[in-house]
């Protein structure tokens, strides 16, 4: 069974619709898929229809951005939550206003030095997704100002330049007990991508584990190998699941669905943890 627990559509920052997430997951010959938007929910509905006539499973999910009180970043995905639960509700709201409020004082900053306005990256967004700076990205790639979004985040787009801005976010260790308030089975998602930007330590870690951390994001493409030592001994240490994703874009990044892949054992645990909402599953594929 091939089993992919990170993909994003174009409610947050993938080029394709829900439904095409799941068109393409089939294509690719996974059994299972999990949508992961960043700080929405919202394409769950058009992605459950999909995965049944696509003969994929899905299962529901989100990507919540954090920051600790140092400033570093933690991506934490969560799975089989409840969609309505009012406290992670209310928190990732705030965090998408926070967003949006960034990026448009971004966009200003740019807009002193290139050739971009806010209508120019509001093309690039779908309605109701979670906007962020990819879309920027996509408006500078769209006014010829870089070749890509890679190009994009490395120069004009990185948190080190004088365009970018901060936004707000939950520290972790809340979005933890608030995934599992709405009886979501929280992840670590990519914990050691540090050509990301800064990573977090050991005492991060174990606060979010004491907060019910369900598991950590060890076989994915930005996780180099000696960071992927130290959380294989982690979650041996504490139990935690280990889960493989390819953290798919569409054509907004190089990672292609299955590059990296779940056990089903895992996936079978993390279906046991999660009480806020079920996997999708049609009736001609058995658990």
């Amino acid at each position: 069974m091939r089993i992919d627990l990170h993909a994003h559509s174009n409610v947050s920052d993938g080029t394709e619709a829900p439904a095409d997430v799941m068109a393409s997951a089939a294509r690719a010959g996974l059994d299972v898929v999990a949508l992961t938007d960043h700080d929405s929910t919202d394409g769950w509905a058009e992605a459950s229809a999909a995965a049944l006539k696509n003969g994929v499973v899905l299962v529901p999910g989100m990507e919540v951005s954090c920051r600790t009180e140092l400033g570093i970043s933690v991506h934490l995905l969560s799975y089989l939550h409840d969609p309505a639960h009012p406290g992670l509700l209310e928190e990732i709201t705030k965090a998408k206003d926070a967003r949006l409020t960034r990026a448009e004082r971004m966009v200003t900053l740019l807009a002193e030095d290139y050739p971009l306005t806010w209508d120019d990256v509001i093309h690039h967004v779908a309605p109701g997704a979670t906007l962020g700076r990819p879309h920027i990205a996509d408006a500078l790639v769209a006014a010829g100002v870089v070749s890509d979004r890679a190009e994009a985040f490395a120069s004009i787009l990185t948190s080190r330049s004088r365009y970018f801005v901060q936004h707000y976010a939950p520290d972790p260790v809340t979005a933890v007990e608030l995934v599992r308030a709405a009886g979501g089975v929280p992840v670590f998602a990519h914990p050691v991508a540090s050509a990301r930007g800064r990573i977090v330590g050991e005492r991060t870690y174990l606060d979010m584990i004491d907060a019910g951390l369900a598991g950590l994001e060890i076989n994915h493409r930005d996780n180099p190998a000696e960071g992927r030592a130290f959380l294989h001994k982690l979650a041996e240490r504490y139990g935690l699941l280990i889960t493989g994703s390819s953290d798919y874009h569409g054509t907004g990044k190089p990672n292609l669905l299955g590059e990296n892949l779940t056990s089903p054992a895992v996936l079978a645990r993390i279906e046991e943890m999660g009480t806020g909402t079920p996997v999708v599953r049609g009736k001609t594929t058995a658990s």
